[in-house]
């Protein structure tokens, strides 16, 4: 046999590398984007996590949205010690409650969404942000439970709501604990609407699965980012089940403003700005500059 062809042969056919043994890409001083442009990080983040290149909107979670909406990073989190148990005792490849451990380590987080309430362009602000970084930003009693809460705490105040979506969809491992979440949020909103106080729904990369059949869907007025995914099951799940071959582009924030899911799409620059102006319109008031 040719001794040169035994570099080009594995010894052990698949990945041997365990799933814990895996590392995250360090964060370095580099951010290599889709396109295959390079950017600075620092660079990354003085330009709203959004590539000058090619404009491609980096996925980024509730610290870099907070700084983003409100004035000088200054708000009170709300319900930020909430935690998620595991009633059910659910088993996959781990226990939940491990995974909920080794998720709430990795990340720094208590579960998939922050709430707040702080200053944007100098009015009081209600925001509940998902962090995809979290389980997949997947919805469970925890994230249904402090998003309920936080609208709560908006119609109490009389303050707009400001819901940021990125989530691959209901909590597989809450079953239908989580899927109450769906009813419980919808419900909460229609109270919002009753006591006729503003709700922003921002639709980011990725929206789907039971976020979308819910409070992402139920905004006042539905915004997102240019090129974010959205959709209820996702474009490969839906190609495989109808056997048909999907439109260019199909399930981006354009596609879908396009057939009337979306009332604008923003560029993440402008995102303060652009909220508190449809905040001022649909509250009739002087509009802040």
């Amino acid at each position: 046999m040719d001794m040169s062809s035994a570099w080009f042969k594995r010894k052990e056919k698949g990945i041997q590398t365990a799933t814990e043994e895996k590392k995250d890409t360090p964060r370095g001083l580099w951010y290599k984007t889709p396109t295959g442009k390079i950017v600075e990080s620092e660079e990354l983040a003085q330009n709203f996590y959004v590539s000058p290149e090619d404009d491609y909107h980096v996925r980024i979670g509730s610290k870099e949205y907070f700084e983003i909406l409100f004035d000088d990073n200054k708000f009170k989190e709300l319900d930020e010690k909430l935690t998620a148990k595991d009633p059910l005792r659910f088993v996959d490849s781990k226990k939940y409650s491990d995974r909920l451990k080794a998720a709430q380590k990795k990340t720094g987080l208590k579960d998939a969404v922050r709430t707040a309430i702080g200053k944007s362009m100098g009015k009081d602000l209600v925001v509940a942000c998902m962090d995809f970084s979290f389980i997949g930003g997947s919805m469970g009693s925890v994230v249904g439970e402090k998003i309920a809460r936080a609208i709560d705490h908006a119609k109490k105040k009389k303050v707009p709501f400001v819901m940021i979506s990125k989530s691959g969809g209901a909590r597989m491992m809450e079953a239908a604990l989580s899927l109450m979440q769906l009813a419980k949020t919808s419900a909460k909103l229609a109270q919002l609407a009753e006591a006729k106080v503003p709700y922003i729904s921002l639709c980011t990369d990725p929206t789907t699965g039971g976020t979308t059949a819910s409070y992402a869907m139920l905004g006042d007025i539905n915004i997102s980012e240019p090129g974010a995914l959205i959709g209820f099951a996702g474009p490969r799940v839906v190609k495989d089940t109808t056997g048909q071959e999907l439109p260019e582009g199909f399930q981006t924030a354009e596609f879908v403003k396009e057939h009337g899911f979306l009332d604008f799409i923003s560029h993440r620059k402008d995102l303060k700005k652009k909220i508190n102006l449809y905040i001022d319109l649909i509250t009739n008031q002087p509009v802040r500059n």
